[in-house]
């Protein structure tokens, strides 16, 4: 288990983390989830003893991570994946870990299997692809079989079928009653992969919840409905929403939204009416729009709009 209490960090007059608190309990993956800039490497590095607070303490299993006498078996983690000697191959630098640890061999080839890097284990790690890279660090994370992960951009770089490696990976040590945090700029993916979220901005939380609920919660609400007869549908809605919502048509041909009423109501008129319906679903905020709509106010570094005829010019 990891736990925050009171996390603050200062550099000079700029606080990077104030007074953050949060538990990420085993049994999950839990998302890490903040703009740039929001303290997230902050963070994580004061997790793992590299940067001391200002205020508050960071403990690991119930304790400071630099207080475990043999911390590659309590917390595998990944912060740069390029952290290698870029001289040394992939096994040998797993090896130079194993050594602190007094780990066998055996364990390091296990996981060079695991990580899909077998092929390349004796070449140098300088020559390495960055999805390579990604593997060799995600190696070194498993290497003394911690309970505890803690990952920063672990899909970085990698192709679709190491997306979906890492994916089932995560959710699998997890499912052993594993503590995984993982933070990524990818909400497409932690909507596939965490269970639980923790949503920082600007140094602060914003949010420490399921993602069921944090989609719910930013629900734009409404009713998706794909018909044939949008036209004379259209005018059958008008008059149910009337005062308390509205028909939009969208641009997929056939589709409305409709807000102001719900499913079943929808069903009911377009059936006394003899009306063909293909798709009648409530509309739910995607993570990635619950999350734009969250952090809007907590973005560092916001780009600003260029009107279309600068763009043009631009261009031209």
């Amino acid at each position: 288990m990891i736990e925050a209490v009171g996390l603050t960090k200062r550099y000079g007059t700029r606080t990077a983390v104030s007074d953050l608190s949060f538990t990420v309990r085993p049994g999950v993956v839990t998302g890490f989830l903040g703009p740039n800039g929001a303290g997230k490497s902050t963070t994580m590095r004061m997790l793992l003893g590299l940067d001391a607070p200002s205020a508050g303490r960071a403990t690991v299993n119930g304790r400071r991570y630099a207080e475990h006498p043999a911390p590659l078996h309590e917390v595998g983690a990944m912060l740069e994946a390029r952290a290698v000697h870029t001289g040394r191959s992939a096994r040998n630098h797993l090896l130079a870990l194993a050594a602190t640890h007094a780990i066998p061999t055996s364990r390091v080839d296990r996981v060079i299997d695991l990580v899909g890097l077998r092929e390349v284990a004796r070449k140098r790690a300088g020559g390495f692809s960055l999805g390579m890279g990604q593997r060799l660090g995600i190696a070194s994370a498993l290497l003394g079989d911690p309970a505890t992960l803690i990952l920063d951009e672990p899909v970085n770089g990698l192709d679709p079928e190491g997306i979906l490696w890492i994916r089932n990976l995560l959710k699998s040590l997890a499912a052993e009653g594993r503590t995984v945090l993982v933070s990524s700029h990818l909400m497409s993916e932690m909507a596939l992969t965490a269970e639980h979220l923790i949503v920082i901005g600007r140094g602060r939380l914003i949010a420490d919840t399921s993602v069921a609920e944090f989609t719910a919660g930013a629900s734009q609400g409404g009713v998706r409905v794909r018909t044939p007869q949008a036209e004379l549908l259209t005018g059958l809605l008008a008059e149910l929403v009337a005062g308390r919502g509205e028909v939009t048509a969208e641009e997929e041909p056939e589709v409305l939204t409709v807000t102001g009423t719900d499913s079943a109501s929808i069903g009911r008129l377009a059936a006394e009416h003899g009306v063909v319906l293909y798709e009648l679903t409530p509309r739910q905020a995607s993570l990635e729009e619950a999350f734009m709509e969250l952090t809007k106010d907590a973005v560092e570094y916001g780009a600003v709009a260029a009107p279309a005829e600068q763009v043009k010019e631009r261009v031209a």
